[in-house]
């Protein structure tokens, strides 16, 4: 979503940071270009005057012009200020649940916002991470199938879900749906309303009535990131006739230009505590400033990706591959087992994007292919072998490709590309296994793991690894390994 500002403050701060020392003309320069790109990207204009007041007030001490890195002195004031903006270096308070059970939240929003899919994904994640019982309630009496659309849900979250009754009211349902939960022994119960297409007193009015009879935890209003200022509107006119306790983004990764996630947060006072950040029901993230801020910076988002990986990681499976690691083994099962897990982290775009330097990446590896669906044509590679080529790909020779090509649905030529992949990680894996960290160091060019030092990944050391580090990123004959070169 904020691809479009990062590159263009990216482009800013390389400018300032050019330069071995800055004037305050250089500075007021600066600053000028990142106040255009946030108007740019739709930032709130009240919110863009306060924030580059602030800023500048910092950048044109003498302090800063006359450091060793005025540049990098800048940015860091940037940053901060980003951080605040977003609603400052504390963690965000995670959703309210120090209540006598059945604790209620109310889901409040506009129709199309997402609501109803944001309820079951809250569902999900107060099941799977706090262990908590909890029941969903459709209150929309209105919208078509809106009702049975939860239902479904709740069945995919493996939440409960409270029995259609036809013909009874919102506030009817909130109640029968209170008493439900007391006496099912939930923990949670989640109350989505109904929506308009726009805000009208009669939805006002339903809504606090609900919150009268449920007296909810968290007053939760979902809010499409998409559309832009809008969005900060209805935040604001849900605000002054709701007790709203937080916001949830949904669409985040979408292609909007993100104004609306930088301005709720200032425009309402009240905290962003989800964002959606796609459309499966795992696709929800805590919402966290300095790691937004990270982002925006193009300093990448390591610690979302640390805990992507553990949330998807098997133990048993991870201990049984750095074991082989060490003797310096990696059969063709292994590689599987790597594809497959880079396919629950959301892919390679999206293991990419929390990576630091990789938005000035982008022109480099604009050639690359970088299509996720290769993943699944290399897996049904590997799937049309048999147990032994698995364990010793060696064996692979004419005859045997074409089977493999033919049961998979590919050609030779992939197939060629797979087994010379796997070759090139297998080396690598030797060289790990026979020299630790220092192999390791070795085995990658000497590149530090692919980082390139402190300026952020290298694009020549990932082409280098021939698809050894990263499965599937191309290696030096271009293009994805297992699938031909673009044309």
């Amino acid at each position: 979503m904020f691809e479009a500002l990062s590159d263009r403050l990216g482009g800013v701060f390389d400018t300032l940071t050019g330069r071995g020392a800055l004037s305050e003309k250089d500075v007021r320069a600066g600053l000028r270009e990142v106040r255009i790109a946030l108007l740019e990207a739709d930032v709130a204009l009240s919110v863009v005057k306060d924030f580059i007041e602030r800023v500048q007030t910092e950048a044109t001490g003498d302090k800063v012009l006359r450091s060793v890195t005025p540049g990098q002195q800048v940015i860091k004031i940037v940053h901060d200020a980003l951080i605040d903006m977003l609603g400052g270096g504390e963690e965000t308070p995670a959703i309210n649940l120090h209540a006598a059970p059945p604790v209620a939240i109310l889901m409040a929003g506009l129709q199309g916002s997402g609501k109803t899919t944001t309820a079951a994904k809250i569902a999900l994640r107060l099941k799977k991470r706090e262990n908590k019982k909890v029941l969903l309630a459709s209150l929309d009496t209105r919208r078509p199938a809106a009702m049975e659309q939860l239902q479904q849900l709740s069945k995919q979250a493996d939440a409960g879900f409270l029995p259609i009754i036809a013909g009874q009211t919102a506030t009817d349902i909130a109640t029968r749906a209170m008493n439900a939960a007391r006496l099912g022994g939930y923990d949670v119960v989640i109350l989505d309303t109904a929506g308009r297409t726009t805000i009208d007193e009669e939805m006002m009015a339903e809504a606090s009535a609900i919150a009268a009879i449920a007296n909810p935890a968290e007053t939760l209003l979902v809010a499409d990131a998409l559309t832009g200022q809008d969005a900060v509107e209805t935040a604001q006119r849900f605000n002054q006739r709701l007790p709203l306790t937080g916001l949830v983004l949904t669409r985040m990764d979408g292609d909007a230009r993100g104004g609306a996630a930088l301005s709720m947060r200032v425009v309402t006072g009240l905290p962003v505590k989800l964002l959606g950040v796609s459309e499966k029901l795992d696709g929800l993230d805590v919402f966290d400033a300095k790691r937004i801020a990270g982002r925006i910076l193009g300093q990448g988002d390591v610690v979302s990706l640390v805990e992507k990986a553990t949330e998807t990681l098997d133990a048993e499976k991870a201990e049984r591959m750095a074991a082989k690691m060490k003797k310096g083994e990696f059969d063709l099962d292994d590689l599987a087992e790597q594809l497959r897990q880079l396919q629950k982290m959301g892919g390679m775009q999206s293991i990419l994007g929390m990576l630091p330097g990789m938005g000035k990446m982008k022109k480099q590896m604009a050639g690359m292919d970088m299509d996720d669906s290769v993943f699944k044509h290399q897996e049904a590679i590997i799937s049309s072998m048999t147990r032994l080529e698995r364990a010793k790909p060696a064996i692979i020779k004419a005859s045997r490709k074409k089977r493999i090509a033919a049961g998979s649905g590919t050609g030779v030529p992939a197939v060629n590309q797979l087994l010379k992949m796997h070759k090139q990680m297998a080396g690598m894996m030797k060289k790990m296994g026979r020299g630790g960290r220092k192999g390791m160091m070795n085995a990658l060019g000497g590149q530090g793991a692919g980082m390139g030092g402190p300026g952020g990944l290298d694009p020549s050391a990932l082409q280098n690894l021939g698809g050894g580090g990263l499965p599937g990123l191309p290696g030096p004959g271009g293009g994805m390994p297992g699938l031909p070169k673009k044309k």
